[in-house]
């Protein structure tokens, strides 16, 4: 088995949940992945815990889609706060789920004021530890993911990722300011827990009840038609046309266009629309939607 918070399920915690499956094949068991329904700093520091890069439910799709057999959630709560590691890893690991061995990272502890040490565990179970996975020199972490998102750099937080990075929600009626100037738009209401770009024009996709979709994405206010509340809006090409209003939706964000901007007039606004929708036309052609 092994253990964490795998946030986003970037391609360091694809390493450590492949090593998991590769061992657990070799002593023909199954393979767990142990995590939690929140991270532990919502809970241990709530001031300091950050934004989440997927939801609980995209985070356990993505897992499962690891090759795992099981992926078990605990409740991360005051009442686990205080278990000590020597508790969690008998009562839990090895009494509730018959663990024979432990995959875990290279920076991991667990159990109250975090006792259970890499190499504490390995003196109680048979212990693996996986090397931090790089790209270009660099370390892949959910924090760096973060920062990337937070910054708009979603190309870089593709490429730590390994995929994209969607936001997940359900379509909510706007100011339905796009329909008028030809440019209808879903009006993503989402997680206020969750990580968002930083506001700007993206090209991505759009997933629906009806498939995939091309997307012209804003974030931000609209301050040329006097918006103020902070928005995730995604004008879909292409799309049939039927409303989408209570629909979850996932919108995926593939590069970043441009910045946010404020036009003198409506007109100037929609010529700028037009030349988005072309560059992001070709972007996506070039993805394959």
């Amino acid at each position: 088995m092994c253990i964490g918070t795998f946030d986003g399920v970037h391609l360091g915690h694809q390493q450590l949940i492949h090593q998991t499956v590769r061992e657990a094949r070799d002593v023909e068991c199954a393979s767990v992945v142990l995590t939690f329904d929140r991270h532990p700093l919502s809970i241990l520091n709530p001031e300091n815990a950050p934004p989440a890069i997927g939801t609980l439910e995209q985070n356990v799709i993505l897992l499962r889609e690891q090759g795992v057999s099981a992926c078990v959630i605990l409740p991360f709560d005051e009442k686990l706060v205080h278990v000590t590691a020597d508790h969690f890893l008998k009562e839990i690991m090895m009494g509730m789920l018959k663990a024979k061995g432990v995959v875990v990272g290279h920076d991991f502890a667990f159990g109250y004021k975090r006792q259970g040490t890499e190499a504490w565990l390995a003196s109680q179970i048979s212990t693996h530890v996986v090397e931090p996975f790089l790209i270009d020199g660099a370390r892949v972490s959910s924090t760096v993911i973060r920062n990337a998102i937070s910054e708009g750099n979603v190309s870089s937080a593709r490429k730590y990722l390994g995929r994209p990075f969607r936001l997940a929600g359900v379509v909510v009626p706007g100011k339905k300011v796009g329909r008028t100037i030809g440019y209808p738009t879903a009006n993503l209401a989402r997680s206020s827990k969750t990580c968002v770009p930083a506001n700007g024009i993206y090209a991505g996709r759009c997933k629906t009840k009806f498939g995939w979709f091309a997307a012209a994405i804003s974030v931000g206010s609209n301050p040329t038609v006097g918006g103020i509340k902070r928005t995730v809006e995604a004008y879909l090409l292409d799309y049939p046309g039927e409303s989408l209003y209570s629909d979850p939706i996932e919108i995926e964000f593939l590069e970043r266009i441009r910045g946010e901007e404020k036009f003198d007039s409506v007109e100037k606004l929609v010529e700028k629309i037009d030349d988005d929708v072309s560059k992001i036309r070709m972007i996506s052609n070039d993805f394959g939607s």
